[in-house]
């Protein structure tokens, strides 16, 4: 996936009137967007085509979907109708959950990442420990494209060292919760930013600061 600037805004608003004015105000910055419960639920599945249709961006459905095979595959059909370019999974399911979201993946011709460990202070007390075993699953499953976290840079040295030089990293966790852009982007190959940009006073200003500070 080739993400412009490197850059993802996690568009984690609450109305379509919100999402449209943020994205209007940065979109000569960005093509890629990250669209998690808190919007799609807040006005359905339908504001991934409204996006779009209106911006040309690629979407990501933060789904982290994590549920047995069976449901999986129905989530990741349903998101992938309604437009997605890719989604995201977790990997401490197991391979047959994991490979339900694939296998659907393929089927629609779009992405698949798998979410290794997360970046808020709890993934310390239980999927950190499980991370790089998630990680070599999705290496063995022939998985190219995974999330990891910013916030803490030797672990996600790790998991690069675990997938390789070829695969596909995404980093959440720059800006609000402490993690360095510049520095991440040593090991990933985009960051993910939400809330320094959705909640500024000028998400145009932040935006293009932001890209500034990662030269």
């Amino acid at each position: 996936m080739n993400i412009k600037n490197n850059l993802i805004l996690a568009l984690d608003v609450m109305s379509e009137s919100e999402a449209i004015e943020i994205c209007d105000s940065i979109k000569d910055y960005i093509d890629t967007i990250k669209i998690g419960y808190p919007l799609a639920l807040a006005e359905g599945l339908e504001i991934i085509k409204v996006l779009k249709d209106k911006f040309g961006f690629k979407v990501i459905c933060d789904f982290k979907v994590a549920d047995i095979d069976a449901t999986n595959s129905k989530i990741c059909d349903e998101t992938f109708k309604a437009g997605a370019d890719a989604i995201i999974c977790h990997g401490f399911v197991g391979s047959d959950s994991v490979q339900a979201c694939l296998d659907m993946s393929n089927k629609h011709g779009k992405e698949l990442f798998l979410l290794t460990e997360m970046s808020h202070p709890g993934a310390k007390m239980f999927l950190q420990k499980d991370a790089e075993a998630i990680t070599k699953m999705g290496v063995d499953m022939n998985i190219k494209n995974f999330v990891a976290p910013a916030t803490r840079l030797d672990r996600l040295s790790t998991i690069r060292e675990i997938v390789g030089p070829d695969a596909f990293i995404i980093s959440p966790g720059v800006g609000k919760q402490g993690g360095d852009g510049k520095k991440t982007l040593e090991y990933s190959n985009a960051i993910i930013v939400g809330r320094s940009i959705y909640e500024s006073e000028n998400p145009k200003h932040a935006c293009e600061d932001l890209i500034k500070s990662l030269k």
